[in-house]
């Protein structure tokens, strides 16, 4: 085995990923059924991998907690590593993670983009969006996101999106209320200042008095209905519903297949941003 095929399964093994393409899965101990697997593509963009991703089962004291988010950097590969290193920590570190734990997130998501906004000279311009899943002993499933990546739960063959996209005429109001505005140029997505294309984000320090990263955060209770789970990248999500991403998916017995089969799906279909996709199978 070379160097680099002893590295892949080392980055796979801890769930880490960010490179060209890579892939990985893993399973939980409480529930044999329950399975993760992720795929990742570079884009055809002139800038290296932006997308970082995060997929864990992690027992912490007497509880599983399965861990899984998408990172979507922009003009920053820094940043989503900085979310990929820090943001779960952050979040299970906050005393009331177990009593309030909507709360804690919102407050990690907040204390976390203010020391990326300390460390802009060590980590550069640009920013990140997140979407974070925190699996609680395979029964609760809260989701929290800033920007577009996207979490969309299966239950029934039906698409249900957990996390909310952040785009800015949306949030034109509150943009502007902070003294920012909204552009809506011809052949061109809506941009906060004429520049970003996501309402809330972490870093983006020059955009910062503007923006916001305070999440979205829903609940969902993991019943005999619920199939699956995707997270992905916005390079899924411009080409392809909610409903066509799981009708993609929803015959793949492997998790690490499905994620893979997206992305292929997403390419196919003419995506040519960063890729990156989780799936969480649930039976």
């Amino acid at each position: 085995m070379t160097g680099k095929e002893i590295l892949l399964k080392m980055k796979e093994k801890v769930g880490l990923s960010s490179s060209t393409s890579e892939t990985g899965k893993g399973k939980s101990r409480m529930d044999k059924h329950i399975t993760h697997g992720y795929h990742t593509v570079e884009g055809k963009s002139l800038h290296a991998m932006e997308d970082f991703v995060f997929a864990q089962f992690k027992q912490v004291d007497d509880k599983e907690l399965g861990l899984f988010a998408i990172f979507d950097g922009h003009l920053s590969r820094e940043i989503p590593d900085y979310l990929r290193s820090h943001l779960f920590d952050n979040i299970l570190n906050e005393p009331d993670f177990w009593t309030e734990t909507e709360n804690a997130i919102r407050r990690a998501y907040r204390n976390t983009d203010a020391k990326i906004l300390e460390k802009a000279v060590d980590l550069g311009k640009g920013g990140s969006t997140a979407v974070t899943a925190i699996l609680i002993d395979c029964q609760k499933l809260l989701v929290a996101n800033v920007g577009d990546s996207r979490a969309v739960i299966c239950k029934n063959g039906l698409a249900k999106q957990l996390s909310v996209d952040h785009e800015p005429n949306k949030e034109k109001q509150n943009i502007e209320n902070r003294g920012g505005f909204v552009s809506n140029f011809p052949g061109d997505v809506a941009r906060v200042d004429g520049q970003l294309a996501v309402a809330r984000a972490f870093g983006d320090k020059s955009l910062k008095v503007h923006l916001s990263s305070e999440p979205d955060v829903a609940v969902e209770i993991i019943d005999d209905d619920t199939e699956f789970a995707i997270l992905a990248s916005d390079g899924i999500w411009k080409v392809m519903s909610n409903q066509e991403a799981v009708d993609c998916v929803k015959d793949k017995k492997d998790a690490r297949s499905a994620a893979k089969c997206l992305n292929e799906e997403a390419l196919a279909r003419g995506s040519s941003d960063d890729i990156s996709c989780i799936v969480v199978k649930f039976k």
